[in-house]
């Protein structure tokens, strides 16, 4: 039954608010929904402690689900340490954004819906990290795509949030029907979807292969990197990664729990799962590697100049996923699961701290019109304070002290360090390089926001020169069409926001601290009792397990990236407008985010709408439409209309016909008798 409330809690509480919210009313829709989530997530916790530590693992069998021929799937929920860390990790960040949420909300019209689709999400997610079978698994993994549509579009009166919606529905399509492959794949390889028998046939079929278009192509590498496939689409990796910014147009709570605790980390969690087959190919390994590097170098460089304060989160959990997927990369299973960990406290505070910033700026998004806000709410000052700290990872490598950040993603460094391969190598320079760029652009919004002078009240739009460079960028939120927003009028938002912000960066603090032992440590096999392939790449804090040049790098880098930052944004706040202005070649690229949104617009949306033109015009309007209701059955319609209006309903106009039909007879008759 423990288990059984942890899953369908959230079910219950989305079909009340979502069912009986018009009869119940919105307060009570969160109040339910809301109480639920922290049953859940209590209940979480003490899971955890029973299955990491105490070794009490299950399989629950529900009830019998599919059987068809030789697939039998029954609805299972497998607890054990992978599913029981994603349990507390769910249920903890989504009970404290429902709780974010009566505040944040408090004014929209449409509450019970938007609590309902929260709820909705997180079953959904707890669906999938519990499933004992692929096609389970897949069943969760639908269900969260299906409930983040809903909720980025969630204010669908608007063009760019149903536009950002689809986007996302669409780009992870492409992503799930490579994983829906992989799950076909696995079930023509190996007869089953159950994990067990799926992870303990695998190394039978290691270095195996079939033919493939003339090729022979190796089965588990095959697998693996279909099934990553649909890890990349859902945990936004280049290539897939164009819908994450654009499901900001949700709100922010929505942010926050997509981006920390439920979609994105569902792509490292199906690697992890699947560590038993990626073992078996260390090709598919190298393809995770440099998907992860690269994307943590890609996201981190577009977040440098990014304006809109949740986007720049938004692209540094791109980033952050990439150091998870080049840990699974070099097999450090662990690591990366403890950077998903620790990453669910500090980027849910960031978000959250957003939020905060937000409703207090009358829902500005733009930084360039923020500026010395610490003054005004230095209670969110403090929090966004810890999240950054967590974030860059600031701590002392010597003696081993630091936020959460620090010891996860050092860890994630220092273990593509000690791989000793080239994929490895390439890791280590990339996430090296992406803690520099990460210090420089989260303290930048830091200090763009908080410090420095108020730009608010100077502008109502932007300045002139400012608004030249920028006309080619996406609509600004918030008040660009509005009233100047006066520094008097910003203020703290209501405790219902804040209060969620102690717990998360209590987390951002300590939580890397008291669980790197555990995760990555000396005890993690006792912790994971072999929920995972292997546990390797412990962070290598102590000195003398690693070269101390390694050691030192990310704390230097970041030092590096706050120091730039500070020169460029309270030394010479001029310099980036005027660098802004200049419009180099660099600066353009980085802003316009390498070029993907157009690249995929040139290559694939205009041709597909040239295609859906040509269609209509020719194939629907001239030939379907010409020769179906405008060619023959037109025709058709005409003639008898015709034959219609003669039936005029008079005896005399029936008679008159007979005669003249008579008279042509006869006169016909006359003629042939004379020729003949």
């Amino acid at each position: 039954m423990l288990y059984d409330a942890i899953v369908f809690l959230p079910i219950i509480g989305c079909l009340i608010a979502g069912l009986l919210g018009p009869l119940i009313g919105a307060r009570a829709s969160e109040v339910v929904t809301t109480a639920f989530l922290f049953i859940s997530a209590g209940l979480s916790c003490f899971a955890f402690y029973d299955v990491c530590y105490l070794g009490h693992g299950a399989i629950i069998r529900l009830v019998p689900w599919i059987t068809s021929g030789g697939l039998a799937a029954d609805w299972t929920l497998r607890i054990d340490s992978l599913t029981a860390v994603m349990l507390v990790v769910v249920t903890g960040v989504s009970a404290l954004v429902h709780f974010y949420s009566i505040g944040y909300m408090q004014d929209d019209p449409g509450r019970p819906r938007f609590f309902s689709y929260l709820s909705l999400f997180t079953f959904a997610m707890l669906m999938l990290v519990t499933a004992n079978n692929f096609l389970q698994l897949f069943f969760g993994w639908e269900g969260v795509g299906l409930a983040s549509y809903l909720l980025i579009g969630f204010w669908y009166t608007r063009p760019s949030a149903n536009a950002a919606a689809i986007k996302a529905f669409i780009v992870n399509r492409i992503g799930d029907f490579g994983f829906a492959l992989g799950v076909f794949g696995v079930f023509f390889v190996f007869g089953t979807l159950d994990f067990d028998r799926v992870f303990a046939a695998a190394p039978m079929f290691a270095g195996k292969s079939f033919m493939f278009a003339g090729y022979p192509v190796d089965i588990l590498t095959m697998l693996c990197i279909l099934l990553f496939i649909g890890a990349m689409g859902k945990s936004a990796q280049i290539g897939l990664h164009t819908w994450l910014p654009d499901a900001m147009e949700g709100p922010t709570p929505v942010s926050a729990l997509i981006h920390a605790a439920t979609m994105v980390t569902a792509g490292v969690f199906l690697v992890c799962r699947c560590s038993p087959l990626f073992q078996q190919s260390p090709t598919a390994l190298a393809v995770v590697t440099f998907i992860g590097a690269t994307t943590a170098f890609f996201a981190a460089s577009v977040g440098l100049f990014q304006n809109d304060i949740k986007r720049v989160i938004a692209y540094s959990t791109c980033s952050q996923l990439g150091y998870m997927f080049a840990a699974a990369g070099v097999s450090a299973y662990g690591a990366a699961m403890f950077h998903l960990f620790t990453h669910a406290f500090f980027k849910a505070l960031l978000f959250l701290s957003a939020g905060a910033v937000i409703t207090a700026m009358h829902h500005e998004q733009d930084m360039r019109k923020m500026g010395g806000l610490a003054r005004r709410i230095p209670v969110t000052w403090t929090m966004m304070l810890i999240g950054n700290l967590a974030l860059t990872g600031v701590g002392i490598p010597i003696v081993a002290i630091g936020t959460s950040g620090f010891y996860s993603k050092d860890g994630i460094i220092n273990a593509t360090y000690q791989s000793g391969t080239g994929i490895g190598t390439y890791a280590f320079i990339l996430t090296l390089v992406s803690a520099g760029m990460t210090s420089f652009y989260s303290w930048r919004q830091f200090l763009m926001t908080f410090h420095g002078p108020y730009r608010g009240a100077q502008q109502a739009h932007l300045s002139h020169a400012d608004a030249a460079v920028h006309a080619h960028d996406e609509p600004m939120s918030g008040h660009e069409h509005g009233e100047p927003i006066k520094l008097e009028s910003v203020h703290e938002p209501v405790w219902t926001l804040l209060a969620p912000l102690f717990v998360l960066a209590a987390g951002a603090l300590i939580a890397g601290g008291l669980f790197q032992s555990s995760f990555v440590g000396p005890d993690a096999n006792g912790f994971w009792h072999s929920t995972i392939a292997a546990v390797s790449g412990r962070p290598g804090l102590v000195a003398g397990e690693l070269p101390w040049q390694v050691e030192i790098a990310p704390l230097a880098l970041t030092i590096i990236g706050f120091a730039i930052a500070w020169y460029y944004y309270v030394l010479h706040p001029e310099l980036p407008p005027a660098m802004a202005a200049r419009k180099g070649m660099l600066y353009e690229f980085l802003y316009h985010k390498w070029y993907f949104d157009e690249l995929y617009d040139f290559a694939l949306v205009r041709p597909a709408k040239r295609i859906g033109y040509v269609l209509w015009k020719v194939g629907d309007g001239l030939i379907i439409d010409g020769l179906g209701p405008d060619g023959v059955s037109a025709r058709v319609l005409n003639a008898t209309w015709a034959a219609v209006r003669l039936q005029s309903g008079y005896v005399y106009h029936y008679a008159f016909a007979i005669v003249a039909g008579v008279a042509v007879f006869i006169t016909w008759f006359l003629f042939s008798m004379g020729k003949a």
